[in-house]
């Protein structure tokens, strides 16, 4: 088969003309199995929900570099066509999975039954969120769970609590929901009403609500009831201080988006979320560098064994430092954010063992912040139980990224391009350079990418859909 390149112009041109045609044919079945079924249509986690069909035809192009298969257009809009015909709810479609895995032959049957058996979700009710804090990490996990809002069964975010900041504060909310300098504008509309103290955002309707005690707020007065409050603030880190939240009528669990403090537990999904449970009513979602190194170092770990090592990342500057240099409770975080390197500590290297407990003791880290306002960089510089070779090591880690069950953390890149920017707004807790990888006899080093903002707020949000999928299902065991 000729490729695209060697193709004649009209002939390459009314190629891509029919890709596209179908490509916006997929649109808005994918938008529908969503809004009305709750399936997530994605190719190796990339979601196709709300796109383009150039950014659908850009994700099937990704996964030809990385994958081991073409994944066509065409086969895409059948395996599309199977869900709707068989009204499948509540399953992930991951189009780069089954692509992959079908057999040349018997293409359509295999895949009916390949989607038949995808494991699937659904509730009766959705699970009420409050967001309690509305800063940086705040305003994403506000976009997030108002892109997957779906049907409205699920997450549903119903108020975000505040301090006010004067008489414009909710002018002022609305607007930085709208615009970011960093992960750009809001897709889709925002309005406010005043009188309600409401902002609404693609339909979902939001109480703004103003308190500077966790303790003072009646959710119920609101109508919320049973929510997940999601504290941002980074105030309270202990269970005493979290469990002010628990106090408030309409409240029944916490989510931390910071490193908590023992007995909590610290959770990185997809490697110890399955340790929450149903009595846990606080947890903590780490770090978003504990978040970014924890699944590949259980990956190497499991593969290699791991028996020391030091992590050193490269992040950058975040709200706790100063624009230009000042008076700060630590000592080097007090100079210009935006003109210097800072080195500083990280517990992130000693959080990973909150995971991981057959790391305890083995890593030691530091942190250097640098003048770039997002995505961060950890470099993993491992002592291993035997030999590794280079290609081994990357060809673990880029398998993992595709099929594995970290794939929804990991991602992995061989680009001789790319840069830190490449990675704003990827939704992986850590995303491996391969060609920066170092083996040499059993000493291995390696680059991990990460959006500290956007790949860990997507990390915190898999914890509160764990978290509401556990909710859910001990309603339905509750006698009637």
């Amino acid at each position: 088969m000729p490729t695209a390149a060697s193709l004649p112009v009209d002939s390459a041109h009314q190629a891509w003309l029919d890709r596209v045609a179908l490509a916006e044919l997929a649109v808005p079945i994918i938008g529908r199995l969503y809004r009305e079924r709750d399936v997530v249509t994605h190719v190796h986690g990339k979601k196709l929900v709300n796109q383009s069909p150039i950014e659908i035809l850009k994700a099937h192009k990704w996964a030809r570099r990385v994958g081991e298969r073409v994944l066509r257009i065409d086969d895409s809009m059948q395996v599309l066509r199977i869900v709707d015909e068989l009204g499948l709810r509540g399953i992930s479609l991951d189009l780069g999975v089954i692509l992959g895995e079908a057999p040349e032959e018997g293409f359509e049957d295999w895949a009916r039954a390949h989607v038949a058996a995808l494991p699937s979700w659904s509730q009766d009710e959705p699970t009420d969120v409050v967001l309690y804090g509305f800063g940086r990490i705040g305003r994403l996990l506000a976009r997030i769970l108002i892109g997957h809002a779906g049907s409205g069964l699920g997450l549903r975010l119903r108020a975000i609590v505040v301090r006010r900041g004067g008489d414009d504060d909710l002018e002022k909310r609305a607007s930085l929901l709208r615009r970011d300098s960093v992960h750009g504008a809001f897709q889709g509309t925002i309005d406010i009403d005043h009188e309600a103290g409401t902002i609404l955002a693609n339909g979902t309707l939001i109480q703004v609500i103003y308190s500077d005690d966790p303790t003072s707020v009646d959710y119920t007065a609101h109508g919320i009831q049973r929510a997940i409050v999601v504290d941002n603030t980074g105030r309270w880190r202990d269970e005493a201080g979290l469990a002010q939240h628990l106090a408030c009528p309409g409240v029944e669990r916490v989510v931390l988006t910071a490193p908590g403090k023992s007995p909590l537990k610290n959770i990185v999904f997809g490697v110890n979320h399955d340790t929450i449970a149903a009595d846990d009513t606080i947890v903590t979602a780490a770090s978003c560098t504990t978040n970014a190194i924890t699944p590949v170092l259980q990956v190497i770990d499991e593969a290699f064994g791991i028996e020391h090592g030091h992590v050193e990342t490269v992040h950058s500057y975040t709200n706790d430092q100063n624009l230009i240099d000042n008076f700060h409770k630590g000592a080097r975080r007090g100079r210009s954010a935006a003109l210097n390197m800072v080195l500083t500590e990280t517990g992130a290297a000693k959080a990973v063992a909150k995971a991981l407990p057959q790391l305890e003791g083995k890593l030691t880290g530091n942190a250097i912040r640098v003048p770039t306002p997002d995505v961060s960089m950890a470099i993993l510089n491992l002592t291993l139980g035997h030999d590794v070779d280079r290609d081994e090591v990357n060809e673990l880690l880029r398998r993992t990224s595709l099929t594995g069950e970290l794939r929804a953390q990991i991602d992995f890149t061989d680009s001789p391009e790319v840069v830190s920017t490449d990675f704003v707004g990827n939704n992986r807790a850590g995303i491996v350079d391969g060609l920066a990888t170092i083996a040499s006899g059993r000493h291995l080093v390696l680059y991990v990418w990460y959006d500290n903002e956007y790949g860990y707020s997507s990390q915190v949000v898999r914890v509160i859909e764990h978290m509401a999928d556990q909710m859910a299902k001990a309603r339905q065991l509750q006698p009637a």
